[in-house]
């Protein structure tokens, strides 16, 4: 029987095709249920997450899904691991669109009774912990900032503990957005969570609690930082940020 060969002309281009796509697939391997990057297109975790920051989600954090199950609709769960818990960083899907992807800070979990009163939040009718920053810590955060929206002449800072995470926190002090909300009891299997830029996020006080199984992934450390402004054109480019954990900011 004759079988068929490539010509040894076209042989070279077959393996390199061979290679690049066995090279793509353990790519999205890895990105499908272990580690994916993303793109910080909004400010609501500010000054914690900056628009422009690229941070690295690991997406085996609370579980291990199949493998590009979720390109095909909700991921199918293989390994359950433990749940998001406060404190923690979170990306999920927007209960509005499959297609959006948020990222907030877990404040309460299932079984907690959140309660914003007078701009303190309150889990379980305990006090969440805040502390004023220091006069050179503040004009740190707003050096870094970069953004007239945020200044010091409106804004606040504060360094709040949330389950000992400790994190910097922006209040807008010509807004009550974040001024009185609850009580709220998160509901069995899912998650509140809320923005670091207090009073310019769309978190769990708007779109409700977050179900566990629209949970991405645990947001862990910024890989790049570069912000393109298109008026003006220009664009900020914070090496400093590179490689930071976000448990450290």
């Amino acid at each position: 029987m004759k079988q068929n060969r490539l010509s040894p002309r076209f042989q070279p281009i077959f393996d390199h095709v061979v290679s690049i796509a066995a090279a793509l697939l353990v790519v999205f391997f890895v990105r499908s249920s272990f580690y994916e990057s993303y793109k910080i297109p909004s400010g609501s975790m500010i000054p914690t997450i900056l628009i422009g920051d690229h941070v690295f989600v690991n997406k085996f954090a609370y579980g291990f899904n199949l493998p590009f199950s979720e390109y095909f609709g909700n991921p199918i769960r293989l390994i359950e691991r433990p749940s998001p818990k406060a404190g923690e960083i979170i990306v999920f899907e927007s209960p509005r669109s499959s297609e959006i992807n948020y990222i907030k800070r877990v404040v309460g979990v299932e079984g907690d009774v959140v309660r914003i009163r007078d701009r303190r939040l309150f889990i379980n009718d305990q006090e969440v912990f805040t502390s004023e920053p220091t006069p050179e810590e503040s004009k740190d955060v707003f050096r870094l900032l970069r953004d007239p929206k945020f200044d010091e002449s409106g804004m606040r800072v504060l360094k709040e503990s949330v389950a000992n995470h400790e994190h910097w926190l922006l209040l807008d002090g010509t807004s009550f957005v974040s001024e009185n909300f609850g009580p709220y009891s998160v509901p069995t299997g899912h998650v509140f969570v809320m923005g670091d830029n207090r009073d310019f996020s769309d978190d769990s006080r708007f779109i409700g609690a977050i179900p566990i199984d629209k949970v991405r992934g645990r947001a862990t450390r910024i890989w790049l930082s570069i912000w393109i402004h298109f008026h003006p054109a220009e664009f900020d480019f914070r090496p400093l940020r590179t490689g930071k954990s976000l448990d450290s900011l």
